[in-house]
């Protein structure tokens, strides 16, 4: 290669090193405005993002050294380029960037777990309410089995909003209509067994024990998927944040050991 080949390509190095750095960090600026440092989920995106594109200035950093490379290709001592030299920025730029990698891991995972315990707080506050519905649902039932012309009204008043799919002017989907649909069959089997008040208990005591059993269900679903989330998440960024410094801080350091040792030559 001769030298100006060798020039050119290691300006080319240089040149695209130094814009896919800049556009980086002009990346990480912007994705944190506007800041918001008290919300756990504000900080767990931004985190995200930022290990997300860790590798882009990484590869920019190994651009720049690489045209530093060529530069200094079949010398058998570092030259002294008249330019400004960027690798002893670049090296405190890595070091710098590896400790940032490197305290995101508990911030992170500290972030997570704030948010998977705020996640099952509120899965247990809507269990809560999920079963004062279901006593209030079974106290309605209780008293529609008392009057049995209430009860009747009500079976109709289900029928005509099934046969017209209509409930107070508004059409009913799909899932609306079958909801409306199970209700009225219900009612229907409570009117039945209101006549016999031993197998109305039993009617009562079974649809009591479904109703537990769908929200103690539906309840375990939800944190099994926010405890799931939350792993999935810590440990594909807390690894990837990890690669990422032990990398940017062995650049770091090597770099500034490969720049001391030419001095001291």
């Amino acid at each position: 290669m001769t030298m100006n080949n060798r020039a050119f390509t290691s300006l080319s190095f240089k040149l695209i090193g130094v814009v896919l750095l800049l556009s980086s960090l002009l990346d990480y600026i912007t994705l944190a405005i506007p800041l918001n440092l008290q919300s756990s989920q504000w900080q767990i995106g931004l985190l995200t993002n930022i290990v997300d594109r860790g590798i882009v200035p990484l590869v920019g950093i190994g651009f720049i050294l690489l045209g530093y490379f060529v530069e200094n290709l079949n010398d058998t001592t570092l030259r002294q380029s008249s330019e400004f030299d960027l690798r002893v920025p670049i090296y405190i730029l890595s070091s710098i960037m590896g400790l940032m990698f490197l305290l995101i891991i508990p911030l992170h995972l500290n972030n997570l777990n704030e948010v998977k315990v705020n996640t099952l707080n509120q899965i247990e506050q809507g269990a809560g309410q999920g079963a004062d519905q279901i006593q209030a649902f079974l106290a309605q039932i209780d008293q529609l089995s008392k009057n049995p012309q209430r009860l009747s009204q009500q079976i109709q008043q289900l029928n005509q909003a099934v046969e017209s799919g209509e409930v107070q002017g508004q059409s009913l989907n799909a899932q609306q209509l079958e909801q409306l649909q199970k209700q009225r069959t219900q009612l229907e089997q409570l009117q039945d067994l209101s006549k016999n008040p031993t197998e109305y208990k039993n009617r009562i005591d079974e649809l009591t024990e479904q109703f537990q059993e769908q929200l103690i269900s539906q309840r375990r679903q939800a944190e099994n998927k926010a405890k799931t989330q939350a792993l999935k998440q810590s440990l594909r960024i807390g690894l990837s944040s990890l690669m990422l410094a032990i990398v940017y801080s062995t650049v770091g350091w090597i770099g500034f050991k490969v720049v001391m040792g030419s001095k001291t030559s």
